[in-house]
């Protein structure tokens, strides 16, 4: 059910410095690696037999991990990975190219670019079955929404949501 959480007073357990990676499964490493750097331009390093070490634009990476079809599951279109583009025409030229291109990298689908959440955007399902979604938000990404506290539902001065 949807609902306004409440911050936490407690000091965190855990001291960490910033948010370093994540993972990914991958079918074929050769295919995925192409992919990563034909079609969405990624920065694409092997750093294991059966792994590659992937980011664009910072510090945090994906770590690309060969796993055996049998063992991989779809990942769920909620839990897709957000890459940026510069304007609401790229993303409609981005969809169009990859529209072109499904056969060739094994795209498995490709929704209709749609304006949701503060975004106008797609996505794809890559051939090892992550998602990707392709959008335009403003210099910064998501920053915006730290930065105003208007976007916070927890703020301090956010209105009160009414409980029955």
């Amino acid at each position: 059910m949807a609902q306004i959480t409440r911050r936490s007073e407690k000091e965190p357990l855990l001291k960490t410095t910033f948010l370093s990676h994540g993972t990914l499964e991958v079918i074929d490493l050769q295919k995925s690696r192409r992919f990563y750097e034909e079609v969405l331009g990624l920065e694409v390093i092997q750093h294991a037999p059966i792994g590659l070490l992937v980011r664009l634009g910072s510090d945090h990476v994906y770590v690309c991990v060969e796993t055996p079809k049998a063992e991989q599951h779809d990942m769920p279109l909620l839990g897709h990975n957000g890459l940026d583009v510069g304007s609401r025409e790229d993303v409609d030229d981005a969809h169009a190219k990859l529209s072109a291109v499904r056969e060739e990298y094994g795209i498995r689908k490709l929704t209709r670019p749609v304006d949701q959440h503060g975004t106008y955007a797609f996505y794809v399902q890559d051939l090892d079955r992550n998602w990707w979604e392709i959008g335009h938000l403003p210099p910064g990404g998501h920053m915006f929404r730290f930065a105003d506290p208007k976007y916070d539902l927890t703020a301090e001065d956010a209105p009160v949501a009414q409980t029955d």
